[in-house]
């Protein structure tokens, strides 16, 4: 037995080997330095396993049974036996005083017991903003709940890991909709009776007719509720995209992991409890977890628990992950060779997104210079030209600067906002 874990060690210690020599060539290749440091980080991963594979080499073939010498002189047992002059007597009274080396003080070490740490967890509380929205739109949000009115915003609020249920975030919807509506009131009866000027004292009082000014600003008091409303219901929404991009990015490099991990071919749930152990996938790391909780504290075996976490998973891949992994447990296929190829597929998705997005940057770099630096020179010289020349609408000079300066504000957010949305994720 002791031979075959010999054996079984030096094949998982040769595929390693070949893993973190496949990764050295992809870091050579890549050009992305956030990949740089997530292959980095997985090659010192694989290392930290050649180095813990070598330590159950040691401890292996410690155990192998070698016969012992005698304790006595087998010359003194047998009164009548004659030594030959060949015959050279064991002195087994000296004995020699080995030297113990790094690696046997680094075993000793890694088997005394570590001390346990006492994890004190702390209770959340909601805030007292949240307790007021569920007292007075409580029952409410749970009416609109049972009837199905939600039902999308549950399923984001779950998959974007948000720490609400799905009644309570309804409530702070309607409470911060009725409040936006009451600011939007205010915001509309003062742009009734006042305006915005560019120069000193910047407001004066209005002058127009009140119906005809009523009729200019009225749409601020819909507008704003209205954008509150659309703005928090796709929030969840939009933080579950932000986390499957997070995933995403992480996922390949997770599954080469994954694979050098079953080769030992150990219990499968162990599989996700050594990628929790090394810390270098904290998006993932929050998934794995929920997933132990499904068998640990709900009691679902393995198999339901990932079937039910690719149901509620943020990311279309990590689902496909669990559902394929869920298959080849259930068929009793091999899980080495499934991590492998998915490890590959993934890895080609990956090189293919970090392409397009190299291109994309590009054509936005075109744009941006398109519009932020030769529009607003264009408008300048017509806004000043039409000043001169009396046609059209006539702007005074601090007018002209005031237009200016806002527009090319707006245009660096509207990009800014753009590039952050459309940048490939953990970048």
């Amino acid at each position: 037995m002791v031979m075959d874990a010999l054996k079984d060690s030096f094949e998982r210690e040769k595929k390693i080997a070949g893993e973190i020599s496949e990764l050295s060539e992809e870091l050579k290749s890549s050009t992305d330095n956030e990949e740089k440091k997530i292959i980095s980080s997985q090659i010192n991963s694989l290392k930290a396993s050649l180095k813990e594979s070598g330590y159950r080499v040691i401890e292996a073939t410690e155990r192998i049974s070698v016969p012992k010498p005698l304790t006595q002189n087998p010359v003194s047992q047998t009164p009548d036996f004659k030594p030959s002059q060949n015959f050279i007597p064991v002195d087994n009274t000296k004995k020699k005083k080995e030297k113990i080396t790094e690696l046997e003080n680094m075993t000793l070490k890694r088997m005394k017991k570590k001390e346990v740490k006492v994890v004190v967890k702390k209770e959340k509380k909601p805030s007292l903003y949240v307790k007021f929205a569920s007292r007075f739109f409580g029952n409410y949000s749970m009416s609109k709940i049972n009837k199905g009115k939600f039902y999308s915003l549950e399923r984001d609020l779950v998959r974007a890991n948000l720490d609400f249920v799905p009644a309570t975030y309804v409530s702070m919807i309607f409470l911060t909709t009725l409040l936006s509506f009451i600011a939007a009131i205010f915001i509309t009866l003062f742009f009734l009776f006042f305006s915005l000027v560019a120069l000193p004292p910047f407001i004066v009082p209005m002058k127009e007719d009140i119906l005809t000014r009523f009729l200019k600003v009225f749409w601020v008091a819909l507008a704003v509720p209205v954008t509150v409303f659309i703005f928090m219901y796709f929030y969840p929404s939009m933080e579950r995209k932000s986390l499957e991009g997070h995933i995403n990015q992480e996922l390949p490099f997770a599954v080469i992991h994954m694979s050098s991990i079953s080769s030992s071919m150990i219990e499968p749930s162990k599989i996700f409890s050594i990628i929790i152990s090394t810390g270098e996938y904290p998006y993932l790391e929050k998934e794995f977890t929920k997933l132990f909780n499904e068998v640990n504290i709900y009691g679902y075996d393995l198999v339901t628990a990932l079937r039910d976490m690719a149901f509620n998973s943020p990311s279309r891949k990590l689902g496909d992950l669990y559902n394929g992994l869920s298959t080849t447990i259930t068929s009793g296929g091999d899980l080495p060779e499934f991590f492998d190829k998915r490890a590959q597929s993934l890895l080609f998705e990956h090189r293919l997104e970090s392409e397009k997005h190299a291109k994309a940057a590009e054509t936005f770099m075109d744009i941006y210079i398109s519009v932020v630096i030769a529009a607003p020179m264009i408008l300048m010289l017509l806004l000043t030209m039409m000043r001169v020349s009396g046609l059209g609408i006539s702007l005074s000079t601090g007018m002209i600067t005031l237009v200016m300066v806002l527009s090319v504000s707006l245009l660096n957010i509207f990009f800014l906002v753009f590039l952050h949305l459309k940048q490939p994720e953990g970048v």
